[in-house]
């Protein structure tokens, strides 16, 4: 069994508790409590490119520990105040990531937040918006067409953006089925994890124009943004070269080119 292949079957088992305890049974006593926030598809369209979503993770699927000891909340008020527009929280535990990671730093700035995990099922849409994301990341190797499209849709009634991630030319024709307003072009091959920005410069192409999309995965430098902007990209969820940074504040003004 793959790398994907696993992750779902963990995550099967992970749905199956939650909808045990009762989450999702019903949208009563679901809040706004961060609804003063601003949407997650607005800060992707205002103000001048590059717009980064700042990504908080302690390890990765692909790299391993990446800073163990990192603490959300700091570095997400870093991210904060080095200009980025929204933030990414990784909540997988085998990742050491968590729900909680993504409750307390909603608490504690004022940015849009993209749950970024393996959903496979709405009940964890209810959950991503219960404990304050304005966004989650739904991933199209992992789902058919129709769950993706189910689950597109469950996002926007609930109030949370799809972050609709791709990566080859098939997986975007999926999406533009789809009522997805925000794709991701990922770098990296989730079987190799091999990665290569050419993915992101010949996928851009086919994303209509009235979309946003978003380049993820192997951008480390100023010249890998000024790059997949010359290909037409305004927005980069960036998490490795932030988490491993010393001075997380200095590393995004570079890499928005305002050092």
């Amino acid at each position: 069994m793959g790398f994907l292949e696993r992750i779902v079957e963990r995550k099967r088992a992970e749905v199956a508790r939650l909808k045990e305890r009762g989450v999702g049974r019903g949208r009563h006593g679901m809040g706004d409590a961060f609804s003063s926030h601003p949407t997650f598809l607005e800060v992707l369209v205002s103000e001048q490119p590059p717009r980064i979503i700042a990504e908080v993770k302690r390890a990765s699927p692909s790299k391993g520990d990446l800073n163990p000891a990192l603490d959300p909340v700091q570095q997400a008020v870093l991210y904060q105040e080095g200009g980025a527009r929204a933030v990414s929280i990784l909540t997988d535990e085998h990742f050491q990531g968590s729900l909680e990671d993504l409750e307390r730093v909603a608490a504690s700035v004022d940015l849009p937040l993209l749950r970024k995990d393996f959903v496979i099922d709405a009940v964890q849409l209810e959950e991503s918006r219960l404990r304050g994301a304005s966004a989650v990341l739904l991933i199209a190797a992992i789902l058919s067409p129709e769950e993706l499209e189910s689950l597109v849709k469950e996002s926007l009634d609930l109030g949370l953006e799809p972050l609709v991630e791709v990566h080859t030319k098939e997986e975007v024709g999926v999406v533009l089925g789809t009522p997805a307003r925000v794709v991701g072009i990922n770098s990296r091959d989730l079987v190799t994890f091999q990665v290569d920005l050419k993915v992101v410069e010949e996928l851009v192409p086919l994303v209509p124009k009235d979309l946003v999309v978003v380049a993820e995965s192997g951008i480390s430098s100023r010249a890998d943004i000024e790059k997949l902007m010359a290909a037409g990209v305004e927005n980069f969820l960036i998490g490795e070269a932030l988490v491993r940074a010393v001075n997380p504040v200095a590393k995004l003004r570079e890499l928005m080119g305002r050092d």
